[in-house]
Parts: C-alpha cells; sequence; structure tokens
C-alpha cells in the first residue's frame, strides 16, 4: 500500500503539534503524564514570581508555578500551583512566596497541622514574604523582626482603616470632634463652678451648711422650751381624754330615745297631734266646714242684702239661698265630700 505526501505531511504536522503542546506545557511546569493536581492562591504582590517556578515543601521541590492571572484592577493575583508530587497538604498550610536575588522565587509551602489536607482545585492560604532582608532581620534579631512586623501590622491597619474613612466620615469625625472639644470646654467651666461652690469660705454650698448649722444651734438652745411644749400637748391630750365623754354620749341617746317616743305617739291615734294626723274623721270635719264656709261665701256674694240691708227705699230680697256652692272658675276649685269621694267644682 502506497503513502501519498499528503498523509505523510498531514501526520508529521500533527505529530509536530502534539509535541509542540507537550514541550510548552513542560516549560511552563504542566506535567501530562504524572498524577498531578491544582491548587489556588491568591496574593497582592507574586515579587516577580513567574510560571514554571518551583513550589518547594521543606526545601524539596513538589510542583511548580502553573498560570499566573491578575484581576483587572490589579488588587489581586491569582497563582495556580501544580502539584506534580504525591504528597498531602494540610488544609491551614501556607503558601509563601519566597524571593531570591541570586536565583529563581519561588512559592515555598509551610504546613500545617489539620487533619484534612487539600483536594484539586481549593484553595490554600497565602502569606507575602517580606524578602531577604526580613530573612535574615528574622535571623539575626528575632524581637526586632518581631517589632517590625507589628510596626508593619498597624501600619497596614490604618491604611485600611484610612480607606474605610470617606469624606462624609471624616467630616462627620471632625464635626464630633469639635462637639466633644466644646463639652470638654463646657465640663471645664462647669468644674470651675463647681469649685466655686465648694469654696470654704465664698461657696453657697458653704453658705447653706452654716445655716443649717445655725438652725441646729437654735434648736439645741430651745431644746428646753420644746419640751415643755411637748409636755403641755401630753397634758391637753390627758385633759381631753379625762372629759366626761360617756356621759354626753348617754344624754344624747336618751334626747334620741325620747325624740322615737314623741315620733310613736304623734303616728299613733291615742293622743291628741296622733288624732290630729292620723284620725279621717277630723279630716272629714274640716273638709265639711270647708264646704259650708264655701257656700256661706257664695251666697254673700250674690244675694248681699240678704244679710245686709242698708237701703231706705229697696225691699227686701225673697230669693232662695244657696243650697249648693257655685263653681268657682277663676280661682283654684274646691272640693265637696260626699259619701261616694270627694267632687272637685
Amino acid at each position: 500500500m502506497k503513502i501519498s505526501n499528503e498523509f505523510k505531511v498531514g501526520l508529521i504536522a500533527i505529530v509536530s503539534l502534539v509535541f509542540l503542546v507537550l514541550g510548552f506545557s513542560f516549560l511552563k511546569g504542566k506535567d501530562l503524564f504524572s498524577k498531578s493536581f491544582t491548587i489556588y492562591g491568591s496574593y497582592h504582590d507574586v515579587q516577580g514570581l513567574q510560571p514554571s517556578n518551583p513550589v518547594l515543601i521543606n526545601g524539596l521541590q513538589v510542583g511548580n508555578v502553573y498560570k499566573i492571572t491578575p484581576t483587572t484592577d490589579m488588587r489581586s493575583i491569582l497563582v495556580e500551583l501544580n502539584i506534580t508530587k504525591e504528597v498531602n497538604i494540610p488544609n491551614n498550610s501556607i503558601a509563601v512566596i519566597k524571593t531570591n536575588p541570586l536565583g529563581t522565587t519561588s512559592v515555598e509551602i509551610s504546613l500545617g497541622d489539620a487533619t484534612t489536607f487539600l483536594k484539586r482545585k481549593d484553595s490554600i492560604l497565602t502569606e507575602t514574604s517580606g524578602g531577604v532582608f526580613k530573612d535574615m532581620l528574622k535571623k539575626v534579631d528575632p524581637v526586632l523582626f518581631q517589632v517590625s512586623k507589628a510596626v508593619s501590622a498597624i501600619d497596614t491597619l490604618l491604611l485600611n482603616f484610612n480607606s474605610i474613612l470617606d469624606p462624609t466620615a471624616k467630616e462627620n469625625l471632625a464635626a464630633t470632634m469639635a462637639n466633644l472639644s466644646k463639652i470638654t470646654t463646657s465640663m471645664t467651666y462647669s468644674s470651675a463652678s463647681l469649685q466655686q461652690l465648694l469654696n470654704d469660705r465664698t461657696g453657697a454650698l458653704a453658705q447653706s451648711l452654716q445655716n443649717v448649722s445655725s438652725i441646729t444651734s437654735n434648736l439645741a438652745s430651745n431644746n428646753g422650751k420644746i419640751n415643755t411644749v411637748v409636755t403641755n400637748l401630753d397634758k391637753t391630750a390627758s385633759k381631753l381624754a379625762d372629759l366626761e365623754l360617756q356621759k354626753t354620749i348617754n344624754t344624747l341617746d336618751l334626747a334620741v330615745n325620747e325624740l322615737n317616743t314623741a315620733m310613736k305617739l304623734l303616728n299613733s291615734k291615742d293622743g291628741t297631734a296622733g288624732k290630729l294626723l292620723n284620725d279621717p274623721a277630723l279630716y272629714q270635719n274640716l273638709a265639711s266646714s270647708g264646704n259650708k264656709l264655701n257656700l256661706l261665701l257664695d251666697d254673700i256674694r250674690l244675694h248681699p242684702k240678704r244679710y245686709i240691708n242698708i237701703s231706705v227705699f229697696g225691699k227686701k230680697s225673697t230669693s232662695q239661698p244657696l243650697l249648693v256652692p257655685l263653681p268657682d272658675t277663676i280661682n283654684s276649685p274646691y272640693y265637696i265630700e260626699t259619701t261616694n269621694g270627694p267632687i272637685i267644682k
């Protein structure tokens, strides 16, 4: 079977392309034929780190840097680490970028003490190295290194605090400080006023205490008089207690009993007053007398000549006397008592 030249050229091109991809991946630190896994670390400063730079654990290379991807604002840089060795990395391990002026910048993983390990495409804790100077300082003078580290932390804290304070917050803070200054000034004035108040000679509190002392002195000097007044009050109370109050109460009780007896007599029909108030015959007699008096008055009003005859030439009245009183329509009507009850006229 004869192979054409075109097929040979295509096969060579494909093989070349495969070797090119494999070589490029190898140069970038990606070994396609090993059991590797990838983890990620985020940094603010990679300090010259490049792809294919080694990843070290305790001085032994266990992988390399595969890819570095910065964000658009360059505030964070994502570093992809390709781990080619079969190692267990605790999930609280820290990946630190180590710079070497005489060699290649590397990523050194400081192992943690956790019992769980990082898996494929997990993120590892990161920390930016302070450089060769800080490493030397750490070895030469550990105390000075800790002081420098503390100062750096304070500087970072202040920078973060300054970034948090926007212009409005700064203005509010300035206004708060101004108000605080006014408050302290007022407290100073208040302290001076309080000092003047507590002054032993001219203070108002001292004068008030002097007045209280004078009052207590007067009370002490008039103690005898006060005792006399209290004694007199005691005697007066004793005399009031010795009054014949019980006798007065007994007398009042006797008067009430007599009044009750009088009321009983008024309500009964035995005495004169009781009959006057309770006897219906007396009422009927009074009503009858009133009717007769009304009849007489009406007859005198209608026939005055029958009772008073002064006329020289007049004749004697021969009219019949009234037998029934006339109805009075102008004044209030009167009652006529009959056997069937009162009749209103």
